[in-house]
């Protein structure tokens, strides 16, 4: 097997330096670039064929969970990562089970060579696609919630909380407050600052909030944005068409059709295949 090609990813100089240096013990282990932020590692994956990110979680800017989705988002096959984090063992159990391997700060060396086993392991089976779901239903979870709230907690040890995401939405309609079902709410369009909220009763509910606002409020489990200005059920969806042009289009039960840009085409491909 070739050199497993790997980034460290840490705001910290000596905490970058030192599991450099850890790493030249593993012959199979090589260090192609030490980065200090998020987007540095993001652009490091997108130029080289990089097999592994050693990632920290709490950096200035771009988090770790946040640096996690822009890979798992943007890099094709997604290298395995492990998390590198000062968190007790208490706190980081809240999310062993999604990453690939974890390790606590101050590194052990012991520790240090069963997550370097572990990926060996997982590079030899190839399962990137279970890996990333993982990552991405990990995630989406995390960054659906307050991230800075979420390191918070992790940082005093406190047990974290799955989000509950609200089962109805408070529309204002002619002076009313009404609350539509979002099991019913088939697709989300934009018409400048409202959304729009299409049902299967046949209505259609105006509410002013943003694209971004309602995609953090509504299970990433159940919808899924296909474009700039459209978030749809993905219980609705019925397939996915290329058109000749190259771009896809979006087939709901109900015959409506939706364009999927570029961008959240893998999203859209993920969830017809969940």
């Amino acid at each position: 097997m070739s050199k497993i090609k790997a980034l460290i990813v840490d705001d910290e100089p000596l905490a970058r330096k030192g599991l450099a240096v850890r790493l030249q013990s593993f012959s199979q282990i090589e260090v192609v670039e030490l980065c200090s932020g998020g987007q540095q590692a993001i652009d490091a994956c997108q130029t080289q064929d990089i097999d592994l990110v050693f990632l920290d979680i709490q950096m200035p800017g771009m988090n770790g969970f946040e640096v996690a989705r822009a890979l798992s988002e943007s890099i094709k096959p997604l290298p395995a990562i492990v998390f590198v984090t000062a968190f007790d063992q208490y706190a980081v159990q809240a999310f062993e089970i999604h990453a690939l391997d974890y390790i606590l700060k101050p590194v052990d060396d012991n520790r240090l060579k069963q997550a370097v086993e572990k990926v060996q392991s997982y590079l030899k089976t190839q399962q990137d696609n279970v890996h990333k779901k993982k990552l991405a239903s990990f995630v989406a979870g995390i960054t659906g919630n307050n991230c800075e709230e979420i390191l918070k907690k992790l940082a005093t040890g406190d047990t974290l909380v799955d989000k509950k995401y609200p089962e109805s939405l408070a529309v204002k309609e002619q002076g009313e407050i009404i609350r539509v079902s979002t099991a019913t709410i088939q697709w989300i369009d934009a018409a400048g600052d409202y959304m729009c909220l299409h049902c299967s009763d046949g209505q259609t509910h105006i509410l002013r909030k943003t694209m971004k606002e309602l995609e953090q409020e509504l299970d990433p489990a159940l919808f899924v944005r296909v474009h700039r200005s459209a978030i749809v059920n993905t219980k609705q969806i019925s397939k996915l068409v290329t058109q000749s042009s190259g771009e896809y289009l979006l087939v709901l039960e109900n015959g409506q059709e939706l364009k999927v840009s570029r961008s959240y085409r893998d999203k859209v491909k993920a969830a017809l295949a969940s």
